[in-house]
């Protein structure tokens, strides 16, 4: 069942916004109020199970990552409307239900109808429900972490039951497993066609890499393959939400030692892994994350727009917006050392090898301005946005900088959310973590 029209609670929501916008930002309100409606009336659909399916936008699958902060932003309201937390907590299980099907695949059918975006792709498993099994660290991390906001924000609980419960076991199995890929992991992926990002090297395996503590990933939140498999920003995120489980199996919810310190043990590993071998430094010779490494001396220096990113550390928890080597990274995404920033005459920006050179993504520049500490700059940002949606006052995924009416994805939920969470940070109005 999908949403006929607005909840009450919305709606008073999206009147609250508009008020606090008022005539100076009324532009914001509009494009505010069509996106957050947007997400409700085009991607949700309630079963009858008590489950809930999202679709990402304009490809008819679900995504573990792009569904949870398709909903994060109605977190808030969700405090005080039993029902929508009610629709948030379906989606929890959804993805949990999809993660005990397969922990390596990243995106889902509704129905187990054997629809995929490559029937040809190769891999160590297949299933009807699966759309596209590309190994994402992030896709395991973000149902984790709705899990546990919808915790922090409502109290609820009756999200963390034996589906719960069992998914994180499969969760942990596999950041485990991979924490030695070579010998350990049974995992590879094939994709025969001509472009590289779309497959791993070595007979779908990926590049060597050295055991760092770290957890191997596949492929980026972008849906392209690593360059190295220590994918950082992803590694920052999985130490975050070991924390969640550290805290929900250690008596904040449940009481299970065992899951609590096997979280507590990869969080550690992890963080650890992530001091001794992601670090680098720019052409400044400040000392700076790098997006991705192998172990082995390599290192990536760039951003990419989806979260997560190096410019999300503190977005997602894991460090605090002033810390000196997030702030040296920033200035280094921020600047022309990393080959995906753009500059044009109509935006600045974080872009992305996924989409054309020169276009800058709403995503990013939701998150940098998320991630700093200047008002004014958040709101340069967000009119920006609303001059750059090509009348339609949606989001997109890239923006062409010197033309905004050349853009990729006309219908792209995640983005739209993205944007609807500025807007809140701006009033100071913030999902609880």
């Amino acid at each position: 069942m999908a949403y006929t029209e607005i909840p009450s609670s919305v709606a008073a929501f999206m009147q609250r916004i508009t008020d606090l916008c008022g005539e100076e930002h009324a532009r914001w309100a509009e494009n505010f109020n069509a996106c957050f409606a947007n997400t409700l009336t085009t991607t949700v659909n309630r079963h009858e199970d008590g489950t809930t399916f999202l679709l990402t936008g304009d490809i008819p699958a679900m995504w573990l990552r792009d569904s949870t902060a398709q909903l994060r932003p109605y977190l808030p309201i969700a405090a005080e409307d039993d029902d929508l937390a009610a629709m948030i907590e379906g989606l929890v299980r959804q993805q949990f239900r999809f993660i005990n099907i397969d922990p390596y695949a990243n995106a889902f059918n509704e129905t187990p109808s054997g629809a995929s975006w490559d029937k040809d792709d190769r891999s160590d498993f297949s299933s009807p429900w699966l759309w596209e099994r590309k190994y994402e660290v992030d896709s395991l991390c973000y149902p984790i972490q709705l899990a546990w906001l919808l915790y922090a924000n409502t109290g609820r609980t009756s999200q963390f039951d034996d589906e719960f419960v069992a998914g994180v076991k499969r969760v942990l199995d596999v950041f485990e497993t991979e924490q030695d890929h070579a010998a350990r992991s049974p995992y590879f992926f094939v994709r025969d066609c001509d472009i590289p990002t779309e497959s791993l090297v070595n007979d779908g395996k990926g590049s060597p890499v050295a055991v760092t503590g770290m957890t191997w990933s596949g492929f980026r939140p972008s849906d392209d393959a690593c360059t190295y498999h220590y994918l950082v920003p992803s590694n920052m995120f999985a130490a975050v939400v070991m924390g969640y489980l550290d805290r929900i199996f250690g008596g904040d919810v449940l009481n299970d030692p065992a899951i609590a310190g096997r979280a507590a043990d990869l969080r550690a590993s992890i963080t650890d892994g992530i001091a001794r071998h992601a670090t680098t430094t720019n052409a400044q010779g400040e000392t700076i994350w790098a997006y991705e490494t192998d172990g082995l001396g390599h290192f990536n220096i760039m951003d990419d727009s989806n979260v997560p990113s190096l410019m999300a550390a503190p977005y997602l928890g894991f460090c605090k917006p002033d810390d000196p080597t997030y702030l040296a990274t920033r200035r280094t995404l921020l600047s022309r050392e990393n080959p995906y920033y753009y500059e044009g005459k109509h935006l600045r920006g974080i872009g992305s090898p996924h989409t054309p050179e020169n276009y800058v993504w709403p995503i990013a520049l939701a998150v940098e301005a998320m991630t700093s500490d200047d008002h004014d700059y958040k709101a340069q940002v967000l009119d920006r946005l609303v001059a750059t949606d090509a009348g339609t006052h949606l989001m997109h995924e890239g923006i062409d900088v010197n033309d905004p009416t050349k853009y990729t994805r006309e219908w792209f939920s995640w983005s739209n959310m993205m944007f609807c969470e500025l807007v809140m940070d701006y009033f100071d109005i913030r999902v609880k973590r």
